[in-house]
């Protein structure tokens, strides 16, 4: 965990006046004055800023007048602090933010406008123990725990038999039992006695005209949610041949190699090195105990492939002809994928032709795109969409101005680099009783660009 001490920044430096949360449509959900040296007129001023028609989105940091505005964007939500020292640090209050949002995530389950207006109560609690007088005091899930007495409300009660959300959870202990997608989103104050470990995975991939990969990089993360009345050792084996960096290849066959990895200073490594273990004890809430990188050489082939054709009809229409084709095992599927589509500009409507009916596509001509929608696409199969755009004084210029393909998409029980979790143990001497034990693997698209 993330703790702010006087040894890493100065107190006058790490002095906040205003920590506030504002909803996508500017609603406030929580407001805390630390020092009164800025009026409560901060929070429309700032609203007016990131929603000013310019085009550009406002910085992370902005200053008006002699108040500095930092915030970050999470779950659908602005979570903003304001100060009037210059000198103040903006990363060190960007990493404060981010463990805001992970203490809301870790205490009531999830991080939206919704869970915020029913824990609003919880959330003053932690500002209150966090930050005094506006300095920062900790941001440690294990410290906090110990002060913090509200409960917090969910807005849907986690039930393991609730079959009719299966999601993505399950051990390869466990193979027989299945729990829902958000079975983690839940309060880590009292339940059941469990553990997830997330595998999540974000893939950047930039491939050319003619379809050959010109740029391939995953950088990945093994994340820890423990819901355990106390703090047990905890036993993670990940794949016995992987290699790191220029290491000589372990094992037989097609080994499992990163370029790079990184641990949390909590991880114990004497086991890492000869048979590939973590070790560690983890505190209440989420945590990440190891990143790593792959760059280049991926072990599988692109999930996506874009076969298009872009002509003009005789009606001096703009057609697009698309074929997108999921190179997944046929026992797999991505789902939530949405190719973006770059279009002239000047398009005036839209007609469409797909091949499923569980596709969609609209037009969004302030974005300059055309965005097409996929719920879900199995693996070794092919989807196609003929798009037809009405652009007044369409000429070969303005053609060459589509694309490229931008791919967003998840890919539940898939880890592009390989990794996989052989084990997932508690020390026997230092738990009792029965624990839950689940591992989720998922692929995420960070940038996934395919030149027309």
């Amino acid at each position: 965990m993330t703790v702010f001490t006087a040894t890493l920044i100065s107190r006058r430096s790490r002095m906040i006046s205003q920590v506030f949360i504002l909803s996508s449509k500017g609603d406030r959900l929580v407001y805390k004055d630390f020092r009164g040296d800025v009026g409560s007129d901060a929070v429309g001023l700032f609203y007016d800023k990131v929603t000013a028609p310019t085009g550009d989105r406002l910085p992370v940091v902005t200053t008006y007048k002699d108040v500095h505005f930092v915030h970050v964007w999470q779950g659908g939500l602005y979570l903003v602090a304001t100060t009037t020292t210059a000198d103040s640090p903006p990363f060190a209050i960007i990493e404060f933010l981010n463990r805001l949002a992970a203490l809301i995530n870790d205490y009531c389950g999830s991080l939206s406008e919704k869970t915020v207006q029913m824990n609003f109560a919880l959330i003053y609690e932690l500002l209150d123990e966090m930050l005094d007088f506006g300095y920062v005091q900790s941001t440690s899930c294990d410290v906090l725990k110990n002060f913090i007495q509200t409960e917090a409300l969910s807005s849907r009660p986690f039930s393991l038999f609730d079959l009719a959300n299966v999601g993505l959870f399950g051990a390869d202990t466990q193979q027989s039992k299945v729990a829902p997608g958000s079975a983690a989103a839940r309060p880590m104050q009292g339940g059941k006695s469990e553990i997830f470990v997330d595998v999540v995975e974000r893939m950047s991939v930039v491939m050319g005209a003619n379809g050959v990969l010109m740029k391939a990089e995953v950088e990945g993360e093994v994340k820890v949610k423990c819901f355990l009345p106390s703090c047990s050792e905890i036993r993670v084996g990940l794949n016995e041949d992987l290699s790191i960096g220029t290491s000589p290849l372990r094992g037989y066959g097609a080994a499992v190699r990163v370029d790079e990895c990184h641990f949390h200073p909590a991880v114990r490594l004497d086991d890492f090195d000869a048979h590939r273990v973590l070790r560690f004890g983890p505190g209440q809430g989420e945590q990440s105990v190891m990143t790593y990188r792959l760059a280049d050489h991926l072990p599988l082939a692109p999930p996506f492939r874009l076969f298009p054709a872009i002509e003009k009809d005789n009606a001096g229409r703009l057609l697009m002809f698309f074929k997108l084709r999921c190179d997944l095992p046929p026992k797999s599927a991505a789902v939530d994928v949405s190719a973006t589509v770059r279009v002239p500009k000047g398009c005036v409507s839209l007609s469409q032709e797909l091949s499923s009916p569980d596709q969609s596509a609209e037009l969004r001509p302030q974005h300059r795109a055309v965005v097409w929608n996929i719920a879900r696409f199995p693996g070794g199969t092919q989807l196609s969409a003929l798009f037809k755009l009405d652009v007044p004084a369409l000429s070969s210029a303005s053609m060459m101005e589509v694309g490229p393909v931008d791919l967003t998409f998840e890919l539940p029980k898939v880890t592009a680099s390989g990794l996989r979790v052989r084990f997932l143990r508690l020390a026997p001497a230092q738990h009792r009783g029965p624990a839950q034990r689940w591992v989720r693997y998922v692929t995420r698209s960070d940038s996934y660009a395919i030149r027309i």
